[in-house]
């Protein structure tokens, strides 16, 4: 892996040929003296830079006066020069890049104290030749530090990375197209994971430090930036660190994708992707930056502003990374079954993203957090224009509805399964919707007042404004206000109603369109009742209407299927002169009784209610008409055809056996019409 920055750079031919001018002069410098120990010679540099200092505030400006160096400084450059070699005779063994920096306490204790007199060294006021010497010593110094940061860092991004996984989604929620919902059957709900369950441990990166090589690190980086190298440290530190994250993201499954390749993907792999996205930004935000921050913390734990600063940086490319992948879903064409996944990256932003920013903030990196905060107003702003525009598309959808086929059998159609279910589903998502659709209504609130005051207005405007204005004016004596989200469910059920209404008219049998309006009618209560945020967004008002439209068709119903066949059954006329019983007229009803049930049984067989109770009513309401008024008829004047031939060929059917018939209405399969005597 290239390094960032390299000290080397920073050496010269001046440097080498000074290093070749000490090895010349070290021998005839030094002789049986530089065997004292370091302590002495630590206390020895001590006094010649306390002494130096006091001279130099004391010189004047005009003196040209070059002092002699003293031999502590020339043991020092030795002893410090020997202690390298002896470090880097372990780099490149068993692969490894790493020096022998950090293996022995007490050795780098020393190494440590001796860096510190070379800096001090190096910034106080002595020869010039001296000078260079100890820039020479302390760019080696900081050479083999460098190199050593890099390597510990690089070595935990290839090697030792173990990765807490991801939490599983907290929805599974994903919804099919309106194209697909028209041609399949019911999709199950969605089940709501536990938030409970998710893996909260922050281990995903700190414990793959050991404490040695945090001890290590802290040491490295104190160094270097208590001896002037902040800048290259940070850079160093920072670079490796971006390429681990990255690195973790990976192996969680999230890779960068364009921009160009997000507008192009099909919506089944996008859906995908998104799903990845919104898993692995949750579990970066919730467990992977507080490791991330722990680490800094300990590795700059004698200077805090730099961790945070540091981890501003870090965190604001992570996140602009996921921002940049939100902003781009936006941009691809929005269609209804998008919707979910759009409400879970909404969720996430809102949820996850925001405390990062406050944390950032708080911090001191106000402009960091006011960058991010920019960037996150912008991605949301674009999917709340999308999720606004994903409900328009419903509309649309339900009105461009023009089918001319009418559904088989009367049975609910397809168009309303897929909105109710998807209301249903979008239902468990009422208090981020609600939030959704009054921050829209409030910013074209905006839009529209300006809007207008320039004579232009933009249409989802106008729609929003127009909806939100007819809800006012139709509820000025109700309260509370409905909500802008309110007013949408509101909008979509009238426009499903018109639409069911509109294809029950494609029915030329009357009764099977009252059963069609029945079926539909039923399934929207049905799924309304059984959603409570649905229910209360509707309203009971709302549902006593439904279900007194419900009675209405099913008065229809009995009206125009039953009324001629009761009117069979009909004593009037039967009676002559005499009072007597026409058996001819007897016969007639009879076998027009027949007739008409047989055929009603025979057709209403195979139309399909599918709502059990409504079936149950259904054929109880048929039972209570039909059946007494056949018992009262038949029992007043069977006599009358029992006595002649072929009674059986009027009297066909006991009243138990009309209620056994009626049983097989409404299962969706044609019967053949048994024969049954009395």
């Amino acid at each position: 892996m290239d390094k960032l920055w390299s000290f080397s750079s920073r050496t010269n031919n001046a440097v080498d040929n000074v290093r070749q001018q000490w090895e010349e002069e070290r021998d005839e410098q030094l002789d049986d003296d530089d065997l004292i120990p370091l302590s002495q010679v630590l206390e020895d540099v001590d006094c010649f830079l306390n002494n130096n200092n006091n001279n130099a505030a004391t010189t004047t400006h005009n003196s040209s006066r070059e002092e002699q160096v003293p031999n502590c400084v020339v043991v020092l450059h030795k002893l410090l020069e020997s202690m390298m070699d002896k470090y880097n005779r372990s780099a490149g063994c068993n692969g490894s890049r790493r020096s022998k920096f950090g293996k022995n306490p007490k050795n780098d204790k020393s190494f440590l104290y001796m860096v510190d007199r070379i800096f001090k060294l190096s910034t106080t006021t002595t020869t010039t030749l001296n000078l260079d010497k100890t820039t020479s010593i302390l760019e080696r110094v900081m050479f083999i530090l460098e190199n050593d940061l890099c390597a510990l860092l690089e070595d935990h991004i290839s090697k030792n990375w173990r990765p807490t996984p991801p939490p599983p989604p907290r929805k599974s929620s994903s919804f099919g197209s309106l194209q697909f919902q028209l041609q399949d059957h019911e999709r199950e709900s969605p089940k709501p994971g536990n938030p409970d369950d998710e893996d909260d441990e922050d281990d995903g990166l700190l414990p793959t430090f050991s404490p040695e090589d945090l001890s290590v690190l802290n040491k490295i980086v104190t160094v270097m930036i208590n001896v002037g190298y902040h800048t290259e440290c940070c850079m160093a530190f920072t670079n490796y660190r971006r390429i681990a994250f990255k690195t973790v993201l990976q192996k969680l499954g999230y890779t960068c994708i364009r921009m160009d390749e997000v507008y192009k993907m099909q919506w089944e792999f996008l859906e995908g992707e998104i799903a990845t996205w919104n898993r692995v930004f949750r579990h970066c935000t919730s467990v992977l930056f507080n490791a991330e921050r722990k680490l800094y913390n300990s590795v700059f734990s004698n200077q805090p502003h730099i961790s945070r600063a540091i981890f501003s940086v870090i965190a604001q490319a992570v996140i602009v990374n996921f921002l940049n992948f939100a902003q781009a879903v936006v941009l691809t064409k929005p269609s209804p079954e998008k919707l979910f996944k759009f409400l879970d990256m909404y969720e996430t932003l809102r949820d996850e993203v925001e405390s990062v920013i406050i944390l950032i903030h708080d911090d001191g990196s106000e402009q960091c957090a006011k960058d991010l905060g920019s960037e996150l107003a912008a991605a949301k702003h674009g999917i709340i224009e999308a999720i606004v525009a994903m409900f328009y598309d419903l509309e649309n959808s339900i009105k461009g509805d023009n089918e001319r086929i009418p559904i088989p059998y009367g049975a609910v159609h397809p168009l309303t399964r897929y909105v109710m279910n998807y209301l249903k589903y979008a239902c468990e998502y009422k208090a981020t919707l609600e939030q959704v659709f009054s921050s829209q209504y409030c910013m074209n609130h905006y839009l529209y007042i300006d809007n207008n005051n320039n004579k232009g207005t933009s249409t989802t405007t106008t729609k929003i404004q127009e909806k939100n204005t007819s809800s006012e004016d139709q509820e000025l004596d109700e309260t509370p206000k409905k909500s802008p989200f309110v007013v949408q469910l509101m909008t979509i059920m009238d426009l499903l109603d018109v639409n069911t209404e509109r294809k029950s008219k494609l029915y030329k049998d009357p009764a099977l369109r009252c059963i069609f309006l029945m079926n539909n009618g039923r399934y929207i209560v049905q799924k309304i009742k059984g959603c409570d945020d649905l229910h209360e967004s509707m309203g009971d008002n709302w549902c006593r209407r439904m279900q007194s439209s419900l009675r209405l068709h099913h008065k229809s119903y009995q009206r125009e299927t039953w009324s001629k066949v009761v009117q069979c059954l009909n004593p009037d006329g039967l009676q002559q002169q005499g009072n007597k019983v026409s058996k001819q007229i007897l016969r007639e009803r009879f076998k027009c009784f027949n007739s008409m049930f047989e055929e009603i049984h025979k057709t209403q067989s195979s139309w399909i209610v599918s709502d059990e109770q409504l079936q149950s009513e259904l054929r109880v309401s048929i039972c209570s008409l039909v059946i007494p008024a056949y018992r009262s008829f038949m029992g007043r004047f069977k006599h009358h055809l029992e006595s002649g031939k072929h009674a059986d060929k009027y009297i066909k059917y006991h009243p138990d056996d009309l209620e056994t018939l009626i049983d097989d209405f409404f299962v969706g399969n044609a019967m053949s019409m048994p024969r049954r005597r009395t």
